[in-house]
């Protein structure tokens, strides 16, 4: 397959069509296009090769802080044998080749950038290099094993060209159904701690988000919508706001009432002067307590579904048992809050919509919006920026359909920009959690049967149309714990309680290891058992668990003597393939809990760039720490409270902990890093609150007024 375009087209960033795939080739990491001296030849969906030498890696994955711009480019880099630095990135248009095999359309998130492009990144570098070895053998003549290709040259024969003048005669050989990629052993650059690619563009304010998108002849909207997530507009009058200096116009979309105008500002001061009468709809009757009331109800009145084949006979054992310890957990809603509120750029023009800005789905972005303007999905073009955080939210869709209707209404380019504030009351939540356990002990106080319940609602159901009474498997991570308990039975119940929920950075292993973690040391404490040397008791035939947790005690010097006032919780987790224990230090002062230290200790086998797995780690423990300590999402009366950070607070610099890192050298497959940090250090830091207290808080988040309760 060869794509061939004009030095002026490249320039333009045109979009080419090629044997049915749309090809993209602006490069969101910088304001500066993709410049080739020439024609850019594409030997496969993912690798392009100029004349020029210039090798570009389309990215199937969005960048949002976790370094796939680095990540991926290493993966291609290590098969073609040049340096990382040679490697350009740009981000891959819509297109069936880019679906995320793990999830089933091109979406990021799960934590499987790595897991997912691990082998198909590096067999697609290595077909490259074995074409332009096949072409450089067919120019020359001579038999292909006598060269290799090296540093972006091929070498041999005493003759040597270039990637770039070897790939269009490449790119019109047949794609190798088989190559051999490299054996790990013999790496030279994933593995490697490799500085970030996109670092200098972030640094120097090239790199651009959504937020930062021009185009000629743009205007801004600013949009109001109901105060009760789901309300709709009965009537409005926007007389006042049309008015106002530099609004262009007032339009109705779906989800409310927009005004458009010359600049930002503008907008949303016009905004204020708009009248609107709202249909609140069923969610005005929504509190946080009929939530958790609801959800706790349904256990026992729903559906139950089998997480697992139950093991044993857990009501004979439970029988049986010396002493029987029951418990309730409950996570609450958590807004995204990602530093860059949603925003969307996008221009109809000529009966085609252009969209530009920051989504995690380009699938479902290029979908929702061709449903809703009633066009194909061939007819919009979406180009992906930096995103400024993502966690999940930029999943949704709700805000790029937003600025497809204003722009098609108006004719005009159009971006959207979200303040703080609709950002925070108009989120897709994580949603309420309720965990049920209840345990069977023997005279030791060792597990002999364990009852596992969860209840939530199910955001595959809302999200994706996952039929009723089917399990969810994004409502059961991490609800199965390590531990050898001879009798088991784990059940999961969904329900809808009414709320706009999403997925949340590391989803339900949230809430499932929270509650599984802390019960673990309440069995311990109950049975009078150091929690470490419990947990490892229960570890038999279980290598990679055992390894992290005991290398994440020792690391942490459990067993030590700590300064008074000082305790420290561990917890142990898989998530993502990845398998992580923590140990926080903490103390409590006037109420407050203060994190002085998180040690952790993963084995995530093999890594590509170690020194983003430490970053990616560092990220979550501040983000867990945020939730777990800080912040909920509460409603009254449909309308959530909380506005912005000042009542929706995260943890600040002078909050953060010492993180101590213990990477794991592996052979085994990589498994994700994005994520699981975020769900175990809430259990950590709550189980050293209760070694240090004495109070155990089953109701997050921990504050200062949940411990007053406990």
């Amino acid at each position: 397959m060869t794509i061939e375009t004009t030095r002026r087209d490249f320039l333009k960033s045109t979009s080419l069509v090629a044997g049915g795939l749309i090809m993209g080739f602006s490069l969101p990491g910088s304001k500066t296009e993709a410049q080739a001296a020439g024609t850019v030849h594409t030997p496969n969906a993912w690798v392009h090769i100029a004349d020029d030498n210039t090798i570009t890696l389309l990215s199937a994955r969005s960048e949002m802080g976790q370094g796939v711009y680095t990540s991926m480019p290493m993966l291609i880099a290590e098969e073609l044998n040049v340096d990382l630095n040679q490697i350009k990135v740009a981000m891959a248009p819509p297109g069936p080749v880019y679906v995320n095999a793990l999830l089933g359309a091109q979406l990021t998130g799960g934590s499987t950038s790595v897991r997912e492009g691990w082998e198909k990144l590096r067999i697609s570098g290595a077909q490259v290099r074995e074409m332009l070895i096949s072409a450089a053998a067919a120019q020359w003549n001579v038999d292909r094993s006598t060269l290799r290709a090296d540093k972006g040259m091929v070498i041999g024969a005493g003759k040597k060209a270039t990637y770039g003048s070897l790939a269009a005669a490449a790119s019109k050989l047949p794609v190798p159904a088989k190559v051999s990629i490299k054996d790990p052993k013999n790496f030279r650059i994933v593995g490697k701690r490799v500085p970030r690619l996109d670092t200098p563009a972030k640094v120097n304010g090239t790199a651009e988000f959504g937020i930062d998108v021009k185009l000629p002849g743009m205007v801004y909207a600013s949009i109001e919508q109901c105060p009760v997530i789901g309300g709709k507009v009965k009537s409005f009058d926007g007389s006042k706001a049309k008015a106002m200096p530099g609004v262009v116009d007032v339009v109705q979309v779906n989800d409310g009432v927009a005004v458009v105008a010359a600049s930002y500002w503008q907008a949303q001061k016009a905004r204020k002067a708009l009248s609107v009468q709202w249909d609140e709809g069923p969610g005005a009757a929504i509190t946080t307590a009929t939530v958790i009331n609801s959800t706790r109800d349904a256990i026992g009145t729903a559906k139950v579904l089998e997480i697992t084949k139950p093991v044993g006979n857990v009501t004979t054992a439970m029988g049986g048992a010396a002493k029987v310890m029951k418990a309730e957990y409950i996570t609450p809603m958590q807004a995204h809050a990602p530093l860059e509120p949603m925003n969307f750029t996008a221009s109809w023009s000529n009966g085609k919509m252009l969209l530009i800005g920051p989504t995690q789905f380009q699938q479902g972005a290029q979908g929702a919006v061709a449903a809703v303007l009633g066009i194909k999905p061939e007819d919009i073009t979406l180009q992906t920026t930096f995103l400024g955080g993502g966690f999940g939210r930029r999943l949704e869709l709700d805000f790029v359909v937003q600025a497809a209707q204003i722009s098609k209404t108006l004719g005009k380019p159009v971006k959207l920009l979200w303040s703080r504030e609709d950002d925070m009351t108009h989120d897709y939540y994580r949603p309420i959690g309720v965990n049920q356990l209840q345990a069977g002990v023997d005279a030791q106080g060792n597990p002999v049967a364990l009852h596992f319940k969860v209840a939530s609602q199910s955001v595959t159901q809302r999200a994706f149309g996952l039929p009723k009474d089917t399990l969810d498997p994004f409502m059961a991570e991490a609800a199965v714990a390590a531990y050898n308990v001879p009798n088991t039975q784990h059940d999961l119940i969904i329900h809808d309680s009414g709320m706009r929920v999403g997925y949340w950075r590391a989803v339900s292993h949230n809430m499932n290891a929270f509650a599984n973690e802390s019960f673990m040391d309440e069995l311990a404490k109950a049975a009078g058992k150091d929690p470490y040397q419990y947990r490892m008791a229960l570890l038999k035939d279980k290598p990679r668990y055992a390894n992290v947790l005991k290398l994440a005690a020792e690391k942490a010097g459990w067993g030590k003597p700590l300064p008074a006032g000082r305790a420290r919780g561990i917890a142990l987790m898989e998530g993502y393939d990845t398998y992580m224990a923590q140990v926080a230090e903490v103390s409590v002062k006037d109420g407050e809990v203060v994190v002085h230290r998180v040690t952790v200790a993963a084995d995530l086998g093999m890594m590509v760039n170690p020194d983003i797995v430490e970053a990616q780690i560092q990220s979550s423990i501040i983000f867990g720490m945020s939730a777990g300590l800080k912040h909920e999402i509460t409603l009254e009366k449909g309308v959530v409270q909380q506005t912005n950070y000042n009542n929706f607070p995260v943890v600040r610099m002078h909050e953060a902990p010492a993180i101590d890192i213990v990477l794991v050298k592996s052979t085994e497959k990589p498994g994700g890093i994005g994520e699981p940090a975020t769900a175990l250090v809430v259990p950590a830091i709550v189980n050293a609150v209760a070694a240090a207290t004495g109070k155990r808080v089953r109701k997050l988040p921990l504050t200062a007024e949940a411990l007053r309760q406990a």
